[in-house]
């Protein structure tokens, strides 16, 4: 990594975080003080500073990306709101600056990221949190080496267990503590074993975007190449076509969402093509397991699948296979997933089982109902996707809040009347109104609890009552959506957003 554009700064892998349950380390409501808890390098979050940057000092990021500094200049002179540029400066880099182990393995290059407050790597949120800098990968090649790393461990993790949501730094790592007594096929390495479909999902994402923008295909060596077969069994086999699959989870908790019904397998199910997820993008169980925001996005992932497959390797088994599952999976959301509510027509569901139950809401967490467009399962002007996101935006989605600070998405991982960012984010990326966009940065300016930051939830009255004081997903996710709104409707940052009024 000699080229001069972006320097790695030399890093600790082994700092010491404090030991606490999950849900307690995500309840941090408004706590600061845990960022120097979890990890004396944060503490810049506390440093009480005449200016609005938050960021650590330079010898203190964990990377440094020239392209990515360059974009953060260049936008911010659009901004004419000054908090909210600081926002922004705060958290587009934030993966950058706080979250990425940049090495080798076997001479290649590695990248282990955590979410922000818990030392381990999701495969959901680990994408996610570097999509945003993949279009810059072009003129930065340290910035693409470091996605290209992410890529590589990704498909290590993928066929060590595809079924494990959470992985750690490495095998001789004990598992995140809540996970210790899980009753479930655990291996060394494995953070958490939450089925998740998505989890499969948004590293062909981020792959299928890094190859599109770079056109580089280093990455996709035969280690890649196992994990898209595995990926394409794992979903076969969630099918549950003839059994129930070798997967099971159960956990004692308190929680009831943290743990499956009849001995680990989930609630039952009948077959229908679609494909099972035990847990949502919150890491809470599913209701009915067929997730279709999930199974929607898997149709897109296995397209993606299909065209990497040929034209990357050559392999028209694998392709093929992948399109004819799209196919079917599709074809069952079109004849089982779509129900007509009440209020507001022809809607996707949110869960079903086959039996014919099934469950109306929406949760904050990626992929969502809302977010369909932004992850392109679905068409934008699609008249069910618009009819879905008209309830999803109503009080008729039980996880829809109204407060005084602003209105938004939650869900039951944190609670009834907390508001997730995320939610607001991603309406205002999948929206075609500008009035609806300048809401919803007006409602993101004003509710980071004065640590111009954005959180994982907060309280729809009261913004310093938030959770999460360092999510990195969420941060880069505002990131990304100021970049939207700088290419296709600057005018927006213009403006100044001070209150909600």
């Amino acid at each position: 990594m000699n080229d001069e554009t972006s320097q790695p700064v030399p890093l600790v892998t082994n700092e010491p975080f404090t030991s606490l349950t999950r849900r307690e380390l995500l309840r941090g409501s408004s706590a600061l003080c845990l960022l120097t808890a979890i990890s004396p390098r944060t503490s810049f979050a506390l440093q009480a500073a005449p200016i609005l940057t938050k960021r650590p000092s330079l010898d203190q990021r964990r990377f440094t990306s020239t392209a990515v500094e360059r974009t953060l200049q260049q936008t911010s002179k659009l901004i004419g709101d000054p908090q909210l540029a600081a926002i922004f400066q705060n958290c587009l880099p934030n993966t950058l600056d706080t979250t990425v182990t940049v090495g080798t393995f076997n001479d290649k290059p590695d990248t282990f990221v955590v979410t922000g407050d818990i030392d381990a790597m999701w495969l959901r949120d680990s994408s996610a949190q570097v999509m945003p800098y993949v279009a810059l990968c072009k003129n930065d090649k340290p910035l693409a080496s470091l996605i290209e790393g992410v890529i590589r461990r990704q498909a290590r993790q993928i066929l060590l267990d595809p079924y494990a949501n959470a992985f750690l730094r490495n095998p001789t790592d004990p598992p995140l503590s809540w996970s210790v007594h899980d009753q479930t096929d655990m291996h060394p390495g494995i953070g958490e074993r939450k089925w998740e479909i998505d989890s499969l999902c948004h590293p062909i994402r981020l792959t299928h975007a890094y190859w599109r923008a770079t056109g580089d295909i280093s990455p996709f060596d035969e280690t890649w190449h196992k994990a898209a077969w595995q990926i394409l069994r794992t979903f076969k086999e969630q099918q549950r076509k003839s059994d129930h699959g070798p997967y099971h989870f159960q956990r004692s908790s308190p929680v009831p969402t943290d743990t499956l019904m009849l001995s680990g397998y989930g609630n039952p199910i009948r077959p229908n093509g679609l494909i099972c997820s035990m847990f949502r993008p919150s890491d809470d169980a599913c209701t009915y397991p067929f997730f279709i925001p999930a199974n929607l996005f898997a149709v897109t992932t296995l397209r993606r699948l299909t065209e990497m497959s040929r034209a990357i390797f050559s392999d028209t088994d694998l392709a093929t296979q992948c399109n004819q599952l799209a196919d079917e999976v599709n074809q069952a959301i079109q004849q089982h997933a779509i129900v007509t509510h009440p209020t507001h027509g022809k809607i996707y569901a949110y869960e079903i089982d086959g039996f014919g139950n099934t469950l109306c809401m929406d949760d904050a967490n990626a992929p969502s109902l809302l977010s369909l467009p932004y992850l392109e399962s679905v068409d934008r002007q699609n008249p069910i996707y618009q009819n879905t996101r008209r309830f999803a935006l109503s009080p008729d989605n039980p996880y829809f809040f109204r407060g005084t600070a602003a209105e938004g998405i939650g869900g039951p991982h944190i609670g009834l009347n907390y508001i997730w960012p995320m939610s607001i984010i991603v309406r205002a990326l999948t929206s075609t109104s500008d009035q609806e966009i300048a809401l919803c940065l007006r409602w993101l300016r004003n509710t980071t609890g004065d640590t111009l930051f954005m959180h994982e939830a907060f309280q729809k009255d009261n913004p310093t009552d938030f959770t999460r004081a360092w999510f990195a997903w969420a941060n880069t996710l505002f990131g990304e959506l100021i970049l939207k709104v700088a290419a296709e409707r600057p005018h927006l940052l213009a403006t100044t957003y001070k209150d909600n009024s």
